[in-house]
């Protein structure tokens, strides 16, 4: 297939409707043509399993789909490229023309854990208007939910130390933004990123660079000059030359300007050994309330093998943004109910071999928690309506994991925001502390929870 021919598109437009592999249009086109874009359609949003060493997952990323469905409408630019390079005919054009998403969306609530065939979302509406938000929906939630796992196992590593978003300088500039709200999420209290700032209402940190030490005819000149527009409760970063000297230094500029140094920062060397003699030499100098942070290509190994040392905060980057090893949650959109030609909803799957068979009909999922407060059993229910499912769930003891995110085409509010992003870190929060034991550890492992599905239909249950 020869690659339609380049078209300049405004970078800056707030349309998301491109962000779309074209096949999405081209589908839209052949259904147009058989008349079968306008049957009734549920699509899901699922992983068939955790990426290798993940125990559980992180749902990030509905407050941003929400922002792209919104933003889901073909401006008079975008119609005239899929024109003038021949991506779909003038029939599929004019119905893009007044293309809004109508549909309903439900999903589980960001920040809650997931497992081996979790359905993350749950997309309604006619085949045309849910079938082109596949792209979109993928590439937000695979990239959101893989580095927000990530910083959960970061922050569990941890040990309630804070962790940092240091990742803006190692990914795409708007994946970096991305990045710095998914790690709130999992559990990262502030980010380097000024754009996450702005946008998301993040805490914002950073002072100095070695290229400011290295800007100053003396360290001692780098570092009163730092604290004169910071002040002395300013962290200054010490092992552009010799650590132990710039230690003294940092100690003795914040005095000179009349308090204690707030922070000395670490980002090269065996960290483990130069936090305890960096400690012990800020303890000698009576500098005890001076803190040490960090970084240097942390991952949640490196954070674990530091939880003996004397270190109050780590800045965690590469690692960060490319979801430590795992750069995408390996998530699935697929088509799992439809109506006929007669309008009668019929459950469709796949039965392909390889491991990549899906399970028919729309589902609703809630969690089974066993007596001691410990999630046992992530239980997902195959029913015709909403009803029958919510009751299933009940009887077997499962907390509803579901939220309502878009009814008949608008927004509920409450899912994206700064205030719905502190309540799914606060969500995630309390979702991590329900797994048993196994969820926590950092070594490769099953998932922590096994996923069940229950067909209220009569086929057999089965288990992931």
């Amino acid at each position: 297939m020869a690659p339609s021919q380049p078209a300049a598109l405004d970078p800056t437009s707030p349309s998301t409707s491109l962000l779309t592999d074209m096949y999405e249009l081209t589908m839209l086109q052949a259904s147009l043509r058989a008349g079968t874009a306008e049957r009734a359609s549920v699509f899901e949003l699922f992983g068939r399993r955790l990426p290798s060493s993940r125990r559980f997952g992180v749902v990030a990323g509905t407050g941003r789909l929400l922002d792209a469905i919104e933003a889901f409408t073909f401006t008079p630019a975008q119609i005239d490229f899929l024109h003038r390079t021949g991506v779909v005919d003038d029939t599929t054009l004019d119905y893009l023309r007044g293309y809004r998403f109508t549909g309903s969306v439900r999903g589980y609530a960001e920040g809650e854990c997931y497992f081996s065939g979790s359905p993350l979302l749950t997309v309604e509406g006619t085949f045309a208007e849910a079938c082109i938000l596949e792209t979109v929906a993928l590439s937000i939630y695979n990239y959101d939910c893989a580095v927000a796992s990530a910083a959960s196992r970061m922050t569990i590593a941890a040990h309630g130390r804070p962790c940092v978003d240091f990742g803006a300088r190692r990914a795409h500039e708007q994946a970096a933004v991305a990045a710095a709200r998914a790690a709130v999420v999992g559990g990262f209290i502030a980010t380097s990123c000024l754009e996450a700032g702005m946008r998301y209402g993040i805490p914002t940190v950073g002072t100095s660079a070695h290229s400011f030490t290295l800007l100053h005819d003396s360290e001692e000149e780098a570092f009163a000059a730092q604290v004169a527009s910071l002040g002395p409760g300013t962290t200054i970063l010490v092992d552009t030359y010799d650590i132990a000297r710039g230690v003294e230094r940092a100690v003795a500029a914040a005095r000179a300007a009349g308090g204690e140094l707030g922070a000395v920062r670490l980002d090269s060397g065996d960290l483990v050994a130069e936090a305890f003699k960096v400690r012990a030499q800020l303890d000698a100098l009576g500098a005890t309330t001076t803190r040490i942070t960090v970084t240097n290509d942390l991952d949640e190994h490196a954070i674990a093998a530091l939880g003996a040392a004397p270190v109050d905060s780590y800045g965690v980057g590469t690692k960060l943004v490319t979801g430590s090893g795992r750069p995408t949650a390996a998530l699935v959109y697929k088509l799992v109910e439809r109506a006929d030609a007669q309008g009668v909803m019929q459950e469709v799957a796949k039965f392909s071999e390889g491991g990549k068979a899906t399970v028919g009909g729309r589902k609703w999922a809630g969690r089974v928690v066993d007596a001691s407060g410990s999630a046992s059993e992530e239980l997902v229910v195959s029913a015709r309506s909403q009803d029958e499912a919510l009751e299933a769930l009940a009887e077997a003891g499962a907390r509803p994991l579901e939220v309502e995110l878009v009814k008949d085409g608008r927004i509920v509010e409450e899912h994206r925001g700064t205030g719905a992003l502190t309540a799914a870190a606060e969500r995630h929060r309390v979702s991590r502390a329900e797994l048993p034991y196994p969820a926590w550890r950092l070594s490769e492992g099953e998932p922590a929870v096994p996923t069940r599905h229950l067909d209220l239909d009569g086929r057999s249950a089965q288990r992931r």
